[in-house]
């Protein structure tokens, strides 16, 4: 499914007006009504009383739409303006004349706080109408009151297009939002209904394209999507373990033992075939324990524990006989082995997975990146690229997509943004919005552990870019397999890893319902 940003979707509803002839009074009745039919199998509609709120543009209108079809449906509605009615304009000027001339209740805000709480108490259902996907300013005053009644009300709430209170590039809630139940967003999920914490207010969230031809936003000019289950190639029956991909891990110091292991198991554990590791020598007997499926690399140390730079040549030589490379986890911050790092990115010729301390030792040169002609990732959380991109971790969180994507082609690389809802951006512009996954998964390791998972995508024989994309949803689909297993409290990078088998196994046969609908992240209505 493709998401937009909120000028992309002004510029399709003119596009259906303009050039389909779809008039905008047609696609806010086509809005209105999909709130409606929501509103009517949710909750039902004759003999209930019903909340509509209004603001003062285009969602009041879609507002007075759905308040008309309640009074036709039998239902029992009263509107409260949150905006001056002077301030109409169009279709939703002519849709508040509508209801003006309907045996239906209208009030403005100014006049009811009194009785605001009685009403809402009384009320079956609300439908959130009050600001719309362009909000830009923080929630104040009485329009703030009145969200937080709404909160406050335990009334089912729908919200029109996204959750009032919620910007809808960025997924900011702008001083308070509404926490609604149903959220139906119109043409195509913004971003700010997928990213958090906007998607934590959507309740259950439905999209209506409101007839805009599939024409409109099927092609490529729309270069976000959510991240959906791709094909995997099958396991052939004669097979090797070389058939199943060949990866080295260049990782870990004597102070992380953890991430190595990690890296290098969750390759396994995920279908790749051949897995060396390539470490401190003193580190391998302790690591050999877990990770005995490992083919272990010693190496020269410097003082302080971490892989010295006289295993450049050796390293660059056996990276040559592997498919995918993965350099970063656990390796320290040491000078020495920095300037490793960096020179094994010049030099590796293979495709190659960047985490942890390899992504800080190139931030101090991403020109090394800019060169590389091999594919390349980059597995950053939001404090690591911060780094890449010089800025704090708030310019971020500000406009995430448009951050991704101008990074992605600075360095021309495909870039793994981690967090809640983790991006995934290209060098062509290209992002998707991955929605497996869950909080349990805040925990040390589990970063490794996608790491070995993209790798062994790429080993299982998807092209790269689907790798990082596979790798992703199915690093996401083990946390959650992990998470209905013993909860998201206390959860660990080795549960997510050892639920990897069992997500590969269900991405094969196909995702039960639930899962699939849930990474999904909207129904079609």
């Amino acid at each position: 499914m493709k998401v937009c940003t909120v000028s992309r979707m002004r510029r399709l509803d003119q596009t259906a007006i303009d050039t389909y002839g779809i008039t905008d009074a047609l696609l806010m009745e086509n809005a209105g009504l999909a709130v409606f039919e929501v509103l009517r199998n949710r909750i039902g509609i004759p003999s209930r009383r019903f909340l509509v709120f209004c603001g003062a543009g285009n969602n009041g209108g879609d507002g007075f739409v759905i308040a008309r079809k309640i009074h036709a449906a039998g239902g029992r509605v009263k509107v409260m303006l949150c905006g001056n009615p002077e301030k109409y304009r169009g279709a939703a000027r002519l849709n508040w004349e509508i209801v003006n001339r309907l045996p239906v209740e209208m009030q403005p805000i100014e006049t009811a706080d009194d009785h605001l709480a009685g009403d809402l108490t009384r009320c079956h259902g609300v439908v959130d109408a009050i600001f719309g996907t362009g909000l830009t300013r923080t929630v104040t005053g009485r329009h703030a009151r009145v969200i937080d009644a709404i909160n406050a009300a335990g009334r089912p709430v729908i919200s029109v297009d996204i959750p009032s209170g919620v910007q809808g590039d960025t997924g900011r809630v702008m001083g308070t939002a509404v926490k609604a139940d149903f959220t139906v967003s119109f043409g195509l999920p913004k971003y700010g209904n997928l990213l958090y914490p906007g998607f934590a207010h959507n309740g259950e969230l439905f999209v209506t394209h409101i007839s805009f031809p599939p024409a409109m936003y099927a092609g490529d000019a729309i270069q976000t999507a959510v991240n959906t289950p791709l094909a995997l190639p099958g396991r052939p029956a004669a097979g090797h373990k070389g058939s199943f991909g060949d990866a080295l891990v260049i990782a870990g110091a004597s102070t992380y033992y953890g991430a190595p292991g990690f890296a290098a198991r969750s390759f396994l554990k995920a279908g790749g075939g051949y897995c060396r590791l390539a470490c401190p020598a003193d580190m391998i007997p302790a690591l050999s324990i877990p990770a005995g499926e490992t083919v272990f690399i010693p190496q020269q140390a410097t003082a302080a524990g971490s892989i010295a730079g006289s295993n450049q040549a050796a390293l660059v030589d056996t990276a040559a006989r592997v498919d995918i490379v993965i350099l970063g986890p656990g390796m320290s911050l040491e000078p020495e082995t920095g300037a490793l790092a960096r020179a094994l990115t010049a030099q590796i010729s293979k495709p190659l997975i960047l985490d942890g301390d390899g992504i800080t030792a190139l931030c101090t040169d991403l020109s090394i990146l800019r060169q590389r002609t091999a594919p390349v990732v980059l597995t950053p959380h939001y404090g690591e690229m911060a780094r890449i991109i010089g800025r704090d971790v708030a310019a971020i969180e500000a406009d995430p997509v448009a951050v991704l994507q101008h990074a992605a082609r600075d360095l021309g690389a495909a870039i793994v943004l981690k967090g809640a809802h983790s991006l995934i951006g290209f060098p062509d512009g290209r992002v998707f919005i991955n929605l497996s996954g869950n909080s349990g998964m805040a925990t040390a390791g589990a970063g490794d552990v996608l790491t070995g998972t993209i790798a062994a995508m790429y080993g299982l024989g998807l092209p790269f870019d689907d790798a990082i994309r596979q790798g992703v949803l199915v690093h996401g689909l083990a946390g959650d397999l992990a998470a209905q297993d013993m909860g998201r409290d206390g959860m660990t990078a080795r549960d997510i890893l050892n639920s990897l088998p069992r997500a590969m196994d269900m991405v094969r046969k196909g995702l039960p319902a639930d899962l699939a609908q849930r990474y999904r992240g909207a129904r079609i209505l």
